[in-house]
């Protein structure tokens, strides 16, 4: 396949960059090199007539919805790149920006300033709340990316990056920060996880600190920031996070 077939391919659905197996997530190379392969062929081009004083490559132009796609994407400034999946409803508030290579799965929102970077993948009935940002993973071409699995909770002002992963029905509590330089701290359990590893199903995760080491860090009273999971998803959880249907 060629690029642009690949670019059409990730806008029905039936490619990802990439997908759940038994074995995991699997990256689909082959994605990651035809994305990457449009931005060496692509030419900047005016588009005027459609987006006043806007230049971008010619070959990853931003699409279009029509009601028949059940998609609403709300005026306001929000685009959404050549090479993206927008399942049928899914709420992009603006101004959003979904880029090239992403996947955002049936009955999710994507709130006002939220970035679904280059493809990140978005489950089913996930909320990114405002100002959330999906960090982009094009290189290097076999890293997993950004993954926030079905019904995940994402709030306000979280950034996830470097192919961090958050599994099913997970919270993040505004302003979290995720990413493979930063351990997160269990407190249920008791454990400091892995840097990199998944967010675990179900986890509750907000910011926290910790210490610094060495006496003149301590002696300025400095600390760092670091993701606490506090609690695993329960009953009352699940009432503060459910979306309001009616808004649909």
């Amino acid at each position: 396949m060629n690029y642009e077939e690949i670019l059409d391919a990730l806008e029905t659905g039936s490619m990802r960059a990439a997908s759940p197996s038994k074995d995991g997530w699997v990256v689909n190379i082959e994605v990651k090199q035809a994305i990457l392969q449009s931005f060496k062929e692509g030419v900047n081009t005016s588009y005027e007539g459609i987006y006043e004083g806007f230049v971008d490559k010619h070959n990853l132009p931003p699409q279009y919805f029509s009601p028949e796609d059940r998609v609403r994407l709300v005026p306001g400034g929000s685009s959404v790149r050549r090479g993206a999946y927008i399942a049928p409803s899914v709420i992009i508030m603006p101004p959003a920006y979904i880029n090239v290579g992403a996947y955002v799965g049936e009955g999710s929102m994507v709130d006002s300033h939220a970035l679904v970077g280059s493809c990140a993948q978005v489950g089913k009935g996930v909320h990114l709340s405002a100002a959330v940002q999906l960090g982009g993973v094009l290189e290097p071409i076999g890293m997993h990316p950004v993954i926030i699995e079905d019904e995940c909770f994402i709030g306000a002002g979280v950034s996830i990056v470097e192919g961090i992963m958050v599994q099913k029905r997970a919270i993040i509590a505004p302003g979290v920060i995720l990413s493979k330089s930063i351990p997160v701290y269990d407190a249920v359990k008791e454990e400091i996880r892995p840097r990199g590893e998944a967010i675990p199903e179900g986890a509750v995760v907000i910011p926290g600190s910790r210490p610094m080491k060495g006496d003149w860090a301590n002696s300025q009273g400095l600390s760092m920031q670091c993701p606490i999971i506090v609690k695993y998803r329960d009953q009352s959880t699940d009432a503060s996070t459910e979306l309001e249907q009616a808004l649909r």
